[in-house]
């Protein structure tokens, strides 16, 4: 399965050391281009490349790590999709106001879809602050839970076992509207650093 994350913030570049950490093949793209992804690239070793974002787009499962406003362009050359996954990984912030973006009732992972048409959209790898994403997940004798939710139970086991391999735990809350609960702002689960047993 081809793997690439739009975004290499502090959530993208928290996903990508994850992927280095497990010898995982992925590749990250940002809206700056690829050269300026070497020092990163470099650090996280071979298993990591940059890439146009437009690349990045092509991928069987896409992570989608960007700030909110810039959603839209970050997916504009991404289609057609053709049931491919996108992970939606994001939080309905204005970066620069870091207040609440106006969803009208929606479930932010509703919007994300509708500059996806055809994506398999789960939300996941949004609920953790950046430094404990890209931390070791095994913690207190157990793993790190990791949430996801969305429509498509096969997209759902798909990344469920992603984030297995990648040592987390995942755990499933079931549909679009039950993944607000780790929707920030406004659920109750953002920044809870769970750890699961057995």
């Amino acid at each position: 399965m081809n793997i690439a994350i739009i975004g290499a913030g502090a959530i993208g570049t928290a996903i990508a050391r994850q992927f280095a950490r497990n010898g995982i093949a992925a590749s990250i793209a940002n809206s700056r281009g690829p050269q300026s992804l070497q020092a990163l690239t470099d650090e996280l070793g071979p298993h990591i490349k940059a890439v146009s974002v437009k690349e990045a787009a092509q991928a069987d499962l896409v992570f989608l790590a960007v700030n909110w406003g810039r959603i839209p362009d970050a997916l504009k050359d991404a289609g057609p999709w053709n049931k491919r996954i996108l992970i939606d990984a994001n939080n309905a912030i204005d970066g620069a106001t870091f207040k609440a973006v106006d969803l009208r009732g929606r479930a932010s992972s509703e919007v994300v879809a509708e500059f996806a048409p055809g994506a398999r959209v789960v939300k996941s790898f949004n609920h953790l602050l950046a430094a404990v994403l890209a931390g070791d997940p095994q913690a207190e004798g157990g793993r790190r839970v990791l949430f996801l939710s969305g429509d498509d139970a096969d997209a759902k086991k798909t990344v469920g076992d992603l984030i297995t391999r990648l040592g987390f735990a995942p755990i499933d809350l079931g549909g679009v509207n039950e993944g607000r609960a780790a929707q920030f702002p406004g659920g109750p689960l953002p920044a809870l650093n769970l750890v699961k047993f057995g």
